[in-house]
């Protein structure tokens, strides 16, 4: 009985017990998160503990017992509705959606002005190799496009192409005023197929309707669409007034599934992109060729004879021949500069001493010496009988080379070195570009320049002046400046630029085309073929490990040569041979050896 009773006790004891007591006994949440399953699970025990563990004990109150499920019921309920996680327990993971932003706490305003430009994503990716503008494939991938594109237009829209008629210019008054607003029944809006009292409405003459009048893919034929037939296939062979259509070039008869214009685009001749070999056709190994980027020490002459200085010796190449000269050896005395006379066989000589040596190359003997500079001459240019030589003195000396006198004309303008001098001999400017970032230009042989530019940020070498026009002037920054830039010196206007990307060197016109190349330096060292005034690349050429501090173009303008520290000069075939200079040969690429050494 004392068993009895106690188990009563105990069974009454738990099944009485306030709220408090059951949420201390199971206050934890299970794993399935199944409150109510687990609470009839402790419910099913009690109930087998009175009633079938417990033989002879005395019975519960049926109502007691009810309000006590009841109240375990509402508590199942409440944690289900409202859980509440054991402090002994983990956080858990909250899991989210990851493609439903959270604005919550977001500067909408600001992120939307970070946005970039091009749409890109904000964290830079590696970029992608850049295909060269100008390269051969890139040129043929153009043009099949504009090809494409061309074609599309001619058989969609034929001669016609839709265009947005303005809201303001249209000529019913029904029309809204803003093409923004339009409700769901505008009897203005277009329909398919318009309806009449959109036909009766003439746009202007200079306006195209915004929606064509018939459907853009319909089987009706030319004559049918005339005749205003509303049949789109129609029941037999159109003819004219006149009989048959007899015409040839007629779609009714083309077997082709487009139309007589675009068959005429496609078989019309096209003019091929010129293919400019990315390999030197010769190399010649120039030992001691100086890496310095203010010497001028390679110059092509107008007998085909090359001109080379290394160290202390200028040295001859015949291209005809390949024959190898030693013109000079100056022993104590360092070659900066070589320049050949336009005409003849006379060719001048700059020294780190700072004279100036004129030598005639068929008897290889020195006519005379000509002094006046204090350091070294690294830039030389004539024009006709007038010799100008620029020096690290700062000063440029105009030297008529048939009078007894050292020089005729002393020019101080530019505050460090001269290390560009071209002469235009037809419209008699001179142009300078020195060390202080400077490009002056000269007129004649007036001792104030004409125009004195500012706008290169780096050392001005690279200059030329275009044959195929007057007044033209093109000159190269170094490092940090790294632009061409085109030059009215008529006007003394800035018409053109463009950003090589690398150190400009040299420039040089083509004589047979409208076209220059230029040779780079840090940091691809690379020769740039250009196609002038669009400026866009022809070809780039690359094989010098060092910068390509030396450029001369051929006599006949087919061959342009180049010189870098690495110490080599390579030949490449740039350019085409001009039309009236007769058909037959391949220029001197054909009569040159493959490799050989200039000494």
């Amino acid at each position: 009985m004392a068993e009895t009773q106690a188990g009563s006790h105990d069974t009454s004891s738990i099944v009485n017990a306030p709220m408090d007591a059951r949420d201390q006994v199971d206050i934890s949440t299970p794993q399935d998160g199944n409150f109510y399953s687990n609470s009839n699970r402790k419910r099913s025990h009690l109930v087998g503990a009175n009633g079938h563990h417990r033989e002879g004990s005395e019975p519960v109150d049926p109502g007691a017992l009810s309000r006590a499920l009841q109240g375990v019921e509402q508590t199942s309920q409440s944690r289900e509705r409202t859980p509440v996680g054991s402090p002994s327990r983990k956080r858990q993971r909250i899991y989210g959606d990851r493609f439903i932003p959270n604005r919550d706490g977001r500067d909408l305003q600001a992120s939307f002005s970070l946005i970039p430009d091009n749409n890109s994503p904000s964290t830079p990716s590696k970029a992608k190799k850049r295909t060269p503008h100008g390269e051969l494939h890139f040129q043929r991938n153009e043009e099949a496009n504009r090809t494409f594109s061309t074609l599309l237009q001619s058989e969609i829209f034929h001669h016609t192409v839709p265009q947005p008629t303005p809201p303001t210019l249209s000529p019913d008054p029904a029309f809204p005023s803003s093409s923004h607003s339009t409700t769901v029944n505008d009897p203005s809006r277009a329909r398919t197929p318009p309806t009449n009292l959109q036909s009766s409405v003439l746009a202007p003459a200079s306006l195209t309707p915004s929606t064509p009048h018939k459907n853009i893919f319909t089987y009706m034929s030319p004559q049918h669409h005339r005749n205003g037939s509303a049949h789109l296939t129609p029941s037999r062979t159109p003819q004219s007034r006149h009989g048959p259509n007899m015409n040839p070039n007629s779609d009714l008869y083309s077997v082709s599934p487009i139309n007589f214009d675009s068959q005429r685009l496609l078989l019309s001749p096209k003019k091929q992109p010129r293919a400019v070999s990315k390999v030197p056709f010769k190399v010649l190994d120039a030992p001691d060729l100086a890496d310095d980027f203010y010497l001028n020490l390679v110059d092509w002459g107008s007998s085909n004879i090359l001109g080379v200085g290394l160290g202390s010796c200028v040295f001859m190449w015949n291209s005809a021949t390949g024959k190898v000269t030693k013109l000079c050896d100056l022993q104590d005395d360092i070659v900066t500069s070589v320049s050949w006379i336009q005409r003849g066989s006379h060719v001048s000589i700059g020294t780190n001493k700072g004279l100036v040596q004129i030598w005639d190359a068929e008897r290889c003997r020195r006519l005379r010496t000509m002094t006046g500079h204090t350091a070294r001459v690294g830039a030389l240019a004539w024009n006709d009988h007038i010799l100008s030589s620029g020096s690290r003195d700062r000063l440029i000396y105009h030297r008529d080379v048939r009078q007894p006198e050292q020089w005729l004309r002393k020019l101080s303008g530019h505050k460090q070195e001269v290390c560009g001098l071209r002469w235009n001999g037809e419209d008699g400017q001179l142009a300078s570009g020195g060390n202080d970032n400077k490009l002056m230009v000269w007129d004649k042989l007036n001792g104030t320049p004409l125009y004195k530019f500012s706008d290169h940020t780096a050392a001005v070498k690279a200059i030329a002046w275009s044959p195929h026009q007057h007044h033209l002037l093109a000159s190269g920054g170094g490092t940090a400046d790294r632009r061409i830039k085109f030059w009215n010196t008529q006007t003394g206007t800035c018409i053109n630029e463009i950003d090589t990307g690398s150190q400009v060197c040299n420039l040089a016109w083509s004589k047979n085309s409208n076209e220059l190349v230029s040779t780079h330096g840090y940091s691809q060292n690379q020769i740039v073929l250009w196609k002038y005034p669009s400026m866009t690349q022809v070809a780039s050429l690359t094989g010098h490990t060092y910068r390509v501090l030396y450029l001369a173009m051929s006599p006949d303008g087919q061959t342009v040569v180049t010189g870098a520290g690495d110490e080599t000069l390579r030949f490449w075939k740039c350019f085409n041979r001009r039309q009236r200079d007769g058909v037959g040969g391949d220029g001197l690429g054909s009569r040159m050896e493959l490799s050989s050494v200039i000494r």
